[in-house]
């Protein structure tokens, strides 16, 4: 394996010395070394020991709150994540798709980058949910490890497209260095370059506007899900996302045509 490590704050500089990453941005992904520490673990393989031309991260970041548990989602969570995980292992270029994923009340990730085929499925043993909603830290977390290792890849010479998706069933409690306008300002960073998917699921808790948390978040309108709060409509929200991720993950060309169209783009 490469011994080559990059560090996280070297990446970052550079993106906003070239102009890929705003001072908003730059500032919400060095806060404190926390974060920096926190995306670090998150970077994984070597760009050195990926033997493609081309690489796409799929990232994952899921809700393991307290509220997951009483509502009886654990199980659906699980069998979600890893539903996109199979399907997107199952296309053409799996070689060349890498895998990360977190959860909302855990710091290192639950695996950092990863040939997707190998990435670890979830069960009982790895996702128990019983926190809170810390949504917006993780999310930034979330989305610099993905923009740092991108930049890792195109250091190196290769290029990185991304698909990221965000799951919650509320809205942000518990986070306390990130707002959604920090937030927001990743992420039109990411979208600016048109070649990052952020794509999000709001499982419905009765009261939350989720289409209003995650446009404060930045995330376009065709990129957000609103399933009802029962097993079978989550299951078809991963789905959904899971022909998204899959589709994105095969060339340049259907990429962006997924990200213009899409949750429900075509073929």
């Amino acid at each position: 394996m490469s011994s080559s490590v990059p560090d996280v704050h070297d990446l970052f500089r550079s993106a906003r010395d070239e102009g890929d990453l705003s001072s908003a941005a730059f500032d919400a992904l060095s806060l404190n070394p926390d974060i920096g520490a926190q995306i670090q673990a998150g970077l994984g393989i070597a760009p050195d020991d990926v033997p493609a031309s081309e690489v796409v991260l799929l990232s994952q970041l899921l809700d393991d709150s307290s509220s997951i548990a009483e509502a009886g989602n654990e199980a659906v969570l699980r069998a979600g994540h890893n539903l996109v995980l199979d399907a997107v292992a199952a296309t053409r270029q799996a070689d060349a798709v890498l895998a990360m994923g977190r959860l909302l009340n855990r710091a290192d990730p639950l695996y950092a980058f990863a040939p997707v085929a190998g990435a670890p499925r979830l069960d009982a043993g790895n996702f128990r949910a019983r926190g809170c909603t810390p949504l917006y830290d993780q999310t930034a977390v979330l989305l610099g490890t993905v923009l740092a290792k991108a930049r890792d890849f195109e250091n190196a010479g290769v290029p990185a497209r991304t698909v990221t998706l965000i799951v919650s069933d509320g809205a942000d409690v518990g986070s306390t260095e990130q707002t959604a306008a920090s937030v927001r300002a990743i992420v039109e960073d990411m979208l600016r370059r048109e070649t990052h998917i952020v794509a999000a699921l709001g499982i419905d808790d009765g009261h939350t506007d989720f289409r209003g948390v995650f446009r404060g978040m930045g995330v376009p309108d065709r990129w957000i899900l609103t399933p009802g709060n029962s097993a079978s409509e989550i299951r078809a929200a991963f789905s959904l996302f899971s022909q998204s991720a899959s589709r994105a993950s095969q060339s340049a060309a259907q990429f962006g045509q997924a990200g213009m169209g899409g949750f429900f783009s075509t073929n």
